[in-house]
């Protein structure tokens, strides 16, 4: 692209050069000297006059005004002559030219987006590795803006996509561009309108924006992620600010409640939430964080039998659903261990030591190494076990058979 525009530009040139000195040259050409037309005419009248037909008198007069006639040709072909050495001013002038071109498109082209747009292109698969799969250093500002206008541009080739589209209204919420974030997030929802993550991003900007429409647009998009997963801790957190900017203090402090409930006390988001419902007058103390302390007393001949095996540790609710509200693994420990099992352990986000009062713990030993294989495998359970000051302990002992 960038040699195509230097040719044009060498073309203009040369054609704005031809057009300025063609018309001279050719000029030029027709000219006859002084000293021709002077002998030439000089003849005629000498022929004339010896002939009889031109008296002496009228010779000597014609002669003088033929001489004053010379004068002004001799001057005229000093001016032509003069001229042949304008082709040093035509040189300076297409310097000129040159030097006032490059100039003005230096400091008004574009030829810099358009090599970024050119360098985006090739470098559209590295941006997403880099962006979306953490491989490399973080994209800097200008890569994403790099990047975003590389996805633009599959987007116009290629047509709609919404994964496109909601990427690029993830890089534009990045740089502040909220308006354009949202028209894109409403190009994705078109295409996928239930993504739960779309839709979170679509409240995110919507919030930030402000004003009633849009606030009552995010509202409503938090409410459809809910309808379809109401453990949705994010979903949860955002329709909680919605209401409080909308100033419906009532349905905000509700949901800060049930989200203060749910979210680990480690969770960065826990103080927010117990400070915001603080500052609303109510008096909600910090939890204190769950824990189950196990001591897991492991035969030795279990080590030396089968040293690639794993010990599996659930804690579950008792008589509740099978997916356990924390799980650790283990390498088969030989005699005693102290372990601790949090809040953070949990294997899906709103099911955690938090959202249940009484537990079990399940100690699952696994010859291979697999919770999946149970072959030989055998496990020993805990009796239920009540929170006592945020905390359980528990006793067990896997013994050889």
């Amino acid at each position: 692209m960038m040699w195509q525009l230097l040719l044009g530009a060498v073309l203009m040139l040369a054609l704005s050069v031809v057009f300025m000195a063609w018309p001279r040259s050719a000029r030029a050409g027709e000219q006859q000297t002084p000293a021709q037309l002077f002998a030439e005419r000089m003849d005629l009248l000498a022929t004339a006059r010896d002939a009889g037909e031109l008296a002496e008198q009228d010779f000597d007069s014609a002669a003088n005004e033929l001489k004053q006639q010379f004068l002004e040709q001799e001057a005229k072909a000093v001016q032509l002559k003069a001229s042949k050495s304008s082709w040093r001013w035509y040189g300076g002038l297409t310097v000129a030219l040159i030097v006032m071109v490059a100039g003005i498109y230096s400091w008004n082209g574009h030829y810099g987006d358009l090599s970024n747009w050119q360098l985006a292109q090739q470098k559209l698969p590295e941006y997403g590795e880099r962006s979306l799969l953490g491989r490399g250093e973080p994209l800097n500002d200008e890569e994403l803006t790099n990047f975003a206008l590389a996805i633009r541009t599959k987007l116009t080739r290629e047509g709609d996509d919404a994964a496109a589209w909601f990427l690029l209204g993830r890089i534009w919420m990045s740089q502040g561009l909220m308006i354009d974030a949202i028209d894109a997030f409403e190009k994705a929802l078109l295409m996928t309108p239930e993504r739960p993550s779309l839709l979170i991003s679509y409240s995110q900007a919507l919030l930030v924006v402000g004003g009633d429409d849009k606030l009552a647009k995010a509202g409503r998009a938090m409410a459809r992620v809910l309808t379809n997963d109401p453990d949705n801790l994010d979903a949860l957190s955002l329709l909680a600010f919605i209401a409080y900017e909308k100033g419906d203090l009532e349905e905000a402090t509700a949901a800060w409640m049930l989200l203060l409930d749910r979210l680990p006390a480690s969770d960065p988001r826990y103080a927010a939430v117990l400070q915001k419902l603080q500052e609303l007058g109510h008096e909600v103390s910090a939890r204190q964080e769950r824990q189950v302390l196990l001591t897991l007393d492991v035969d030795p001949s279990l080590r030396q039998q089968y040293p690639d095996a794993s010990v599996f540790v659930f804690v579950r609710q008792p008589d509740g659903p099978a997916l356990p509200v924390a799980a650790q693994r283990i390498p088969v420990p030989a005699g005693e261990l102290q372990l601790m099992l949090t809040e953070e352990m949990a294997m899906q986000p709103g099911w955690t030591l938090a959202s249940i009062d009484d537990v079990e713990v399940v100690a699952l030993f696994s010859p291979s190494g697999s919770v999946d294989d149970r072959q030989g495998s055998f496990e020993v359970v805990s009796a239920p076990q009540l929170f006592s000051d945020g905390k359980v302990q528990v006793s067990l002992r896997l013994q050889a058979k």
